[in-house]
């Protein structure tokens, strides 16, 4: 067995050697720098991180399985991002939550990783710290919370937000009742119930192969993750001691399998940015292309919310991830390996449904065609993406005048104003909320509907905007739209009353106005205005660096992975 990457920093009898023994003896046994292997435990626990407040819970378990193993666990905490409370977004931040894990996992004397994560932007920011690495790495999903109810019905955290505000604009639920579901909304530790961000990646870590086999899915309050993080903790040795790394699991058709697995669940359309930003890591080709043309004609079977009416904990009753799976297997490759050296598919050939209501047959799906829709025009020269299985099938091919928003406090502040010129006809339009121009690409792309539409019955307008939106949320919401307005893309062109064409069939996205005179014109002064680079931090360098979304919004000096190697010793 080729010596330890640890050895690096605890073997022989130089004073250096010495030093990094001596400060890690503090309860570590001298047989612990003999060989072992040495483990980060990376830890998203945060009490700012409601949905991942439990993984110092799971740690222990993890812990107790690598020294069951032999192996020495060490907690790292690591970056952890709260989508409900960082502000500007979340997503600001995930880059630099990736980038710090990169580097604490280069920096320390450590053979392998396991990875905690949970809330939307933890799991993508740890895959792409692992990937860009390559130190054996392995996932375990902090799980979905249990099903909360109000007034005698199911709550779907996210979803049920949206369905519950959008009544008191329309003045069909009282504030009082509203509040009152506040407390019945989050039943449990866990992350949201609903088939969103952080239930999709989740998922799509396990079909990337880079989470023990079964465990996505599990609810976070069942003893079963506990025992699922147990045994992580003992194939992390395993792995290590086999030199199995992200590169050998995340390859194309690893890929492409999440991408068939995202359409059959339902999934979270962040998943497009992610799994671009993990690739890219990786230099890995995968393009927003390959989201359509794998995904277009998967049929949706899993009956969640947004999409559909039961929740993450139904899902794991009815089967689970496996289950799904199982009913699409020959759309996946049978080369792609998962953690355990085995490939995903042999894991499909004993899993049965225990409820066709909440997984459908592939024969009688949710909707025939499920996968994300790419779209380009002359709004979107570089794409931009919709999600139909969440959309209103009427909506799915809308000509209507453009009622145009240059920032999400311009929304705010017009919106509901009477006198507003707007129909359910017409097409909203937010710009200015791409990676550049937020910065950091918010979920606004749903924007709520005008007070006066709702209280006419209006649920559902077309909506375009160069942002992202929940993935609990839903509606008939084109965004990701590339160039964003900030970078110059003719989103920023756009004026009110312009006629707007949306044909998904048609994949087309476009401004019914000559070419000539879209090109002619100059972007909106209030555009121009909303976008001011900041000058310095973080955000300066995440401006400057940022991609577009077709590419995974990544920063462009950290595309392509570094590997383990550390040049320079510390003393």
């Amino acid at each position: 067995m080729p010596a330890r990457r640890s050895a690096q920093w605890y073997a022989g009898d130089v004073r250096n050697s010495y030093i990094h023994r001596a400060w890690m003896r503090r309860g570590l046994p001298a047989d612990a720098f003999d060989g072992r292997p040495h483990i980060a435990i990376a830890n998203t626990a945060s009490d700012l991180t409601p949905c991942n407040s439990h993984l110092n819970e799971v740690a222990r378990s993890v812990s107790d399985g690598i020294h069951a193993a032999g192996g020495i666990p060490l907690n790292l905490p690591v970056v952890s991002l709260g989508e409900t409370l960082v502000r500007p977004t979340a997503m600001l931040w995930r880059n630099m939550a990736a980038m710090a894990t990169e580097e604490m996992l280069r920096a320390n004397p450590i053979d392998g990783v396991v990875l905690l994560g949970g809330c939307d932007k933890t799991i993508p920011a740890l895959l792409m710290a692992a990937a860009s690495v390559g130190l054996p790495a392995v996932v375990v999903p902090g799980g979905p919370m249990l099903t909360g109810t109000f007034r005698g019905a199911p709550l779907g955290c996210g979803t049920d937000v949206f369905k519950l505000s959008e009544e008191v604009r329309a003045g069909t639920l009282s504030t009082a009742e509203f509040q009152r579901s506040e407390s019945s909304m989050i039943r449990s530790k866990g992350h949201c119930n609903t088939m969103g961000t952080a239930s999709t990646m989740g998922l799509l870590a396990e079909v990337l192969g880079m989470t023990l086999p079964g465990l996505a899915g599990t609810p976070a309050p069942d003893s079963r993750l506990l025992e699922g993080a147990h045994a992580t903790g003992r194939l992390i040795i395993e792995m290590v001691d086999a030199g199995r790394t992200p590169d050998a699991i995340l390859t194309r058709g690893s890929f492409l399998n999440a991408i068939v697995a995202l359409a059959a669940i339902g999934g979270s359309t962040n998943a497009v940015v992610h799994l671009l930003a993990i690739a890219g890591r990786l230099g890995v080709h995968l393009t927003q292309d390959d989201f359509d043309t794998v995904g277009a004609g998967v049929p949706l079977l899993v009956d969640l919310l947004p999409a559909g009416r039961f929740l993450m904990d139904d899902l794991y009753r009815a089967g689970g991830l496996h289950a799904v799976l199982a009913e699409v297997r020959d759309l996946l490759d049978p080369a792609a390996l998962t953690v355990t050296g085995r490939p995903l598919v042999e894991y499909l050939d004993d899993a049965p449904v225990y409820d066709r209501e909440v997984i459908r047959p592939r024969a009688e799906p949710l909707q025939p065609h499920a996968g994300i829709a790419v779209l380009r025009g002359n709004l979107a020269p570089d794409g931009a993406v919709i999600k139909p299985a969440a959309a209103s099938p009427e909506l799915l091919r809308h000509r209507g005048p453009a009622v145009v928003f240059d920032s999400i406090e311009d929304l705010h502040a017009r919106l509901d104003d009477p006198d507003l010129d707007v129909t359910a006809d017409s097409v909203l339009v937010l710009r200015g909320c791409g990676p550049k121009g937020y910065p950091g690409m918010p979920e606004v792309s749903n924007m709520p509907l005008p007070a006066k539409l709702l209280a006419a019955g209006v649920r559902d307008m077309v909506r375009i905007c160069d942002g992202r939106m929940s993935g609990t949320a839903y509606g008939t919401v084109v965004l990701h739209v590339t160039p964003e307005a900030a970078a110059g893309g003719p989103l920023a062109k756009v004026r009110t009353g312009d006629m707007i064409i949306l044909d998904v069939a048609a994949r087309r996205l476009d401004v019914d106005i000559p070419a000539g005179e879209l090109e002619a014109r100059e972007p909106s002064p209030e555009t121009v205005k909303a976008f001011a680079a900041p000058s310095r931090g973080w955000e300066r360098l995440y401006v400057d660096t940022v991609g577009q979304a077709n590419t995974g919004a990544d920063l462009d000096f950290l595309l392509g992975a570094s590997g383990d190697r550390v040049s320079r010793e510390s003393h």
